[in-house]
């Protein structure tokens, strides 16, 4: 199916900024050269440029990359820019930052990893 990014594994978020004239080629690059990550691995990836009212997503189906634009047309994205490097998030991160939340929750709560005892 065409687009179908639920299919992913893993989610990849390029902080700091990226140019946004790149294209699919530029984009797999970036992951590869600059991250150190495989772009034809199941991982939807994706990148903001500086103004970060627009995204870009960059995902392999197995046949060829699939690139997804989004641009806003009020508010801006709340992008990390504290590192130049892939920060791997989960789906509901993912969520909230297509919400225009930050990915960083302070009051949500985290997965508990102590067992309950009957």
């Amino acid at each position: 199916m065409l687009g179908d990014i639920t299919k992913a594994e893993r989610i990849y978020i390029a902080c700091g900024y990226t140019d946004m004239r790149k294209s699919i080629d530029g984009l797999a690059a970036c992951a590869q050269q600059t991250f150190g990550l495989d772009p034809m691995s199941n991982a939807l990836f994706l990148f903001c440029g500086r103004r970060r009212d627009r995204i870009k997503a960059l995902y392999w189906e197995g046949d060829g990359f699939v690139l997804l634009y989004k641009r806003l047309s009020d508010g801006r994205f709340q992008w990390p820019r504290s590192q130049e490097e892939a920060m791997q998030i989960t789906w509901q991160q993912f969520r909230w930052l297509m919400e225009g939340l930050s990915i960083e929750q302070k009051k949500a709560f985290t997965p508990s990893s102590r067992s309950i005892v009957v």
